[in-house]
């Protein structure tokens, strides 16, 4: 048997989600089922992160462990091959040793998300950003984004149902950049809560709009109350850009 690692990307529209469920299409099914019909053997794919309905994916990780004999780009252009039905793409494929872990090996995760602003919603984007047609001020949005940088309780940006056994994490960059009418919100960390980013951008939209002001964010993170912070950003505009490693194992 070996273990492959996979960096996968998808559009997440139309699926409900990474992990495999019994309401609809996922991310871990499509896979799943691409590797049965590459080799016929029934499989876990596990993935690094659990991105909910809506959210994309540029380079999510995943592994799965295959005992027919092949080769890791057989495997990659094998699994294309049966996903060409879904909006699914295995970027590559390598081989891992048994330790490796796509989930808790992972040492660091990258998301960002995308703003449209402007005016007139977009056309060739439709559903793969958040149309916002009120400007924003983007300089605003990254200055109280530095409120969050660091380790705090993040309860107010937490989903009320997430299950993480602490709301304590560790932002360790987030950052606002605005090209044009294009606003990205890229924010790294080791792992995140539930909704976590979604909602840290719905309350940033506030101090963009001039609703809201980086005194107004600080109090909402001290609340440590979900009821206080910002509303939760829309799916369609979320992407997993990158899982980090250790270099010892890529």
């Amino acid at each position: 048997m070996t273990r492959y690692k996979l960096v996968v990307e998808y559009a997440g529209t139309d699926f409900v989600g990474w992990q495999r469920q019994t309401n609809g299409p996922s991310v871990q099914e499509a896979l799943e089922d691409a590797v049965k019909g590459f080799c016929g053997e029934i499989t876990n794919v596990y993935g690094a992160g659990r991105t909910d309905s809506g959210v994309h994916a540029l380079a999510q990780v995943a592994h799965v462990d295959i005992v027919r004999e092949t080769t890791a780009d057989t495997v990659r252009d094998a699994l294309n091959a049966h996903l060409r039905q879904v909006p699914v793409s295995v970027l590559s494929a390598v081989v891992v040793p048994d330790a490796f872990h796509a989930r808790f090996s992972a040492i660091g995760r990258v998301y960002r998300y995308r703003i449209v602003n402007r005016r007139s919603p977009p056309a060739i984007r439709h559903g793969q950003v958040w149309h916002v047609p009120v400007p924003l001020d983007t300089d605003a949005m990254n200055d109280a984004a530095q409120v969050l940088v660091g380790q705090h309780d993040f309860t107010t940006f937490r989903a009320t149902l997430c299950q993480a056994k602490s709301p304590v994490k560790t932002l360790t960059s987030l950052q606002v950049v605005r090209r044009g009418d294009d606003i990205s919100i890229h924010a790294r960390a080791r792992s995140f809560l539930h909704h976590q980013v979604r909602n840290i951008v719905g309350t940033l939209k506030l101090v963009g709009d001039g609703k809201w002001t980086r005194a107004d964010v600080e109090s909402a993170l001290a609340a440590r109350d979900r009821t206080k912070g910002g509303p939760t950003a829309p799916a369609r505009g979320l992407y997993l850009t990158e899982v980090i490693y250790p270099d010892t194992i890529g």
